[in-house]
């Protein structure tokens, strides 16, 4: 009986269409503040609409790609984890710990699992504390982006060049994910009235003025938190999480085929 180990889950090319296509509707969803210049063009409600759609078609894709069980099982048990590690920091500036097992388990099991990973604890976070609304959809998708974001980091690290890759990427990815939050917040957060609120039919360079004004404010309370947090996490715990992870992929052999080879005694003379 031989074995061949290989990455727990990779996108089929039909998958890595699917997941392009929904990533670009859901880029527009986050930008179009940038994009609209009409002041009677309000498009939010067409993508608060859209990007749930997207998401479904992009889980129905992947989920005819071939997932054995106990990619299914891991994913399932990591999501799991991920959702009730969210509510911790609910009411916490910043403190939130989920990232920093998103970041490690797609370092282990690849991108593609991240993304998964990512986009599926949001959604499950949001069935246990409550938190469905049109926002939802764009926390998977950023959750999921950073998952995937992780295949950026050279495989061939290891060790202390590993660890800090990791820190500065969960840093970058801490600041990501308040970028993208507030893009889909900010428009109808402030109304019109301040210096700081979307004005639609305004030239770009000026929302976008106002939007990277916006994000600094709220960054201090919540993105820099967050941030010093996940690196900490990814310091204190790291190396011992990330080979855990390791030896479990190794000893759940993901997507191993198995081949039976008949073996026949030898004659004795």
């Amino acid at each position: 009986m031989t074995q061949r180990t290989s990455g727990v889950f990779r996108f089929s090319g039909s998958a890595s269409i699917a997941l392009f296509m929904t990533s670009c509707v859901s880029a527009v969803g986050f930008l179009w503040p940038f994009l609209i210049e009409s002041p009677r063009s309000h498009p939010q409600w067409i993508f608060a609409l859209a990007l749930p759609f997207a998401l479904v078609t992009l889980f129905a894709s992947v989920s005819n790609n071939k997932l054995d069980s106990k990619s299914i099982a891991l994913l399932a048990v990591l999501s799991a984890l991920i959702a009730a590690l969210r509510p911790l920091g609910t009411g916490a500036v910043g403190i939130e710990p989920m990232w920093f097992i998103l970041i490690l388990a797609a370092r282990v099991f690849g991108p593609s699992f991240g993304f998964l990973l990512g986009a599926l604890s949001m959604v499950l976070s949001g069935f246990i504390t409550g938190g469905l609304g049109p926002w939802l959809a764009y926390q998977s998708f950023a959750a999921g982006w950073i998952g995937l974001g992780i295949a950026l980091i050279p495989k061939k690290l290891s060790g202390k060049k590993e660890i800090i890759a990791l820190i500065i990427y969960g840093i970058c990815a801490a600041e990501f994910f308040g970028i993208a939050m507030d893009l889909q917040f900010w428009p109808w957060a402030l109304g019109t009235d301040t210096q700081l609120s979307y004005l639609a039919g305004a030239p770009i360079l000026e929302n976008l003025s106002r939007f990277m004004s916006y994000h600094f404010l709220s960054a201090m309370a919540w993105d820099i938190p967050r941030a010093i947090f996940t690196a900490l996490l990814i310091v204190i715990s790291g190396k011992p999480i990330l080979h855990t992870l390791r030896r479990a992929h190794t000893r759940a052999a993901f997507y191993t085929p198995i081949e039976f080879v008949q073996l026949t005694n030898a004659r004795r003379d």
